[in-house]
């Protein structure tokens, strides 16, 4: 099969769907089909590139800006009307949410293939963000027109299709397909990462908790940065980039975490790697159902890590962390109940259990091989009901 990918980022660019549509591409690549992806340059990059990344062909279209979380980029409906008549796909994969696709709905040769829509999270309505909330309101019925057109949407878990108000009158064409990971990692980790990508060593003893992610609000490190403050024991590696880093960054030293609490920045997959093996435990202290999934949750299972996660009503994350079987599920935005989940994970027996058992559940259920599969029987599927008779 020919696919065209249509996404938001791709690689290098991080993050849980960017980290997944490339691991998702390059896995049908090796199985025959010829794949393409276009996205966006990085905000303020003006130009389009194409490149061969893996066995895909990347296609970025230039963006002026990402107002809102959303890359402003007048250039795509063009680019993608190129890679049409260019590439030839055989069906589309929209990556949702994304305005970009959008374009889809006015372009003849889009119209005339399968889409595919991958639906990663919704757009909250009643997000706090007063920009969100007005945007969503243009958004909408070009979300609703590009579901109807949809001939199957993916979603990553049925809790997240159950409490969705935007895919509650298209529950008959949803697949339920949970992410994976590959099972070979292949990255080395960093032996000698610089100091702000480590542990404090001054307390050999004390917890080394990980957390990867976005710094945005919804993430709830500042309910995690109030949980430490709270167990001495414990020290805190962060990973990540974002618009609240300053104000973290503030709150930790109000909070006199000093060594405790180290601001990594991104970090490339060597010390990712690193990052992971070394940890004791991994958090995940989102706030809403911004967090769809948490594809970090299964690196930190395949590292063999235990979990401790907010249990969200509405949102996965609870349908990959089993409470008190490979992790510690919390109310989210509860600074003594994550502060009590870190102290119980002080005890080392339950580290090593909860991480054991994490790594089978990963194995049996979250793996690229079984997931990506499924995704492809829904492209043959949506591809053999398009063709003629």
């Amino acid at each position: 099969m020919r696919v065209l990918h249509l996404g938001k980022y791709y690689a290098p660019e991080r993050g849980g769907i960017e980290r997944y549509t490339q691991t998702l591409a390059e896995w049908c690549a090796a199985q025959g089909d010829i794949v393409a992806v276009l996205v966006h340059q990085r905000p303020g990059r003006w130009r389009g590139t194409c490149e061969q990344l893996n066995g895909v062909e990347v296609h970025r279209a230039g963006c002026l800006a990402a107002p809102v979380y959303t890359p402003l980029s007048p250039a795509f409906p063009f680019e993608l009307s190129r890679t049409l008549r260019e590439f030839r796909p055989d069906l589309l994969h929209l990556h949702f949410p994304n305005p970009s696709c959008f374009a889809a709905l006015a372009i003849p040769a889009a119209r005339r293939l399968p889409w595919i829509v991958h639906w990663h999270a919704d757009v909250p309505p009643d997000s706090p963000d007063w920009r969100l909330r007005t945007f969503y309101r243009a958004y909408r019925p070009f979300e609703r027109a590009v579901l109807r057109r949809a001939n199957a949407i993916i979603a990553t878990s049925q809790p997240y299709v159950q409490a969705s108000a935007a895919l509650a009158e298209w529950k008959d064409k949803v697949h339920v397909v949970a992410l994976g990971i590959d099972a070979d990692a292949t990255t080395t980790p960093t032996a000698h990462a610089p100091e702000h990508t480590r542990w404090n060593e001054e307390n050999a003893s004390a917890l080394r908790l990980l957390a990867v992610g976005r710094l945005s609000r919804y993430k709830g490190f500042d309910v995690l940065i109030e949980a430490l403050a709270r167990v001495p024991a414990a020290s805190l590696l962060l990973v990540g980039h974002g618009e609240c880093e300053r104000e973290l960054r503030a709150q930790a030293s109000a909070r006199g975490l000093g060594q405790r609490l180290r601001f990594a920045g991104n970090l490339d997959d060597g010390a990712l790697a690193a990052a992971y093996a070394e940890a004791d435990a991994f958090v995940l202290p989102s706030l809403d159902r911004g967090e769809a999934f948490g594809l970090v949750l299964l690196e930190a299972m395949r590292a063999g890590l235990p979990t401790i996660a907010s249990a969200i009503p509405g949102s996965g994350v609870g349908s990959v962390v089993v409470d008190g079987e490979t992790g510690l599920l919390v109310p989210p935005g509860n600074v003594g109940a994550l502060a009590a989940a870190i102290e119980r994970l002080r005890d080392s027996a339950l580290r090593r259990q909860l991480g054991q058992a994490g790594v089978q559940r990963w194995r049996s259920t979250f793996t690229l091989e079984a997931t990506a599969s499924a995704v492809r029987r829904i492209y043959a599927e949506a591809v053999a009901a398009r063709a003629p008779a």
